[in-house]
């Protein structure tokens, strides 16, 4: 058994870029960024903050909706799988890039009075139509906050 899951959540790095196939079919690509907060070790070494940049894949429904509603700057959560894949650069040489085709999308950044976690998208599984789901506004957000 395995299992390839990904789970994310950063800032957008770039609007995305969403291209039609000859098909019809939605393709977005963006970059989110995830960062781990610096700290200082017992003994005074200081360890600075990373951030780590991610290729994210949107494709049908959760490109047209990131073509929309996503921007740079916004904050997501992302659940999806990694795939990498090779291609030749324009010298010859084999790259490598390594992307997270993307499942389901949770917009957590504010928007025209909109509170965090109001947008919930979920690509459908093989053959399903896909679903863009908003759930209903929570009177109170801060309600569901476990501190």
């Amino acid at each position: 058994m395995s299992v390839n899951k990904v789970i994310l959540l950063g800032n957008v790095g770039k609007d995305p870029d969403v291209r039609y196939l000859d098909s019809g079919v939605a393709v977005a690509n963006f970059t989110l960024a995830t960062s781990e907060k610096g700290y200082t070790l017992a003994n005074g070494t200081q360890v600075p903050e990373r951030t780590e940049w991610h290729n994210i894949v949107l494709w049908r429904g959760l490109a047209e909706v990131a073509e929309k509603y996503v921007h740079k700057g916004d904050k997501l959560y992302i659940e999806g799988k990694i795939r990498t894949r090779s291609y030749d650069d324009p010298s010859g040489a084999k790259r490598y890039i390594t992307e997270i085709f993307a499942d389901n999308m949770e917009m957590l950044s504010p928007r025209g009075g909109a509170q965090p976690g109001n947008g919930t998208y979920q690509a459908p599984s093989q053959g399903a139509p896909m679903q863009a789901q908003q759930e209903p506004a929570q009177e109170n957000p801060t309600d569901d906050l476990p501190f």
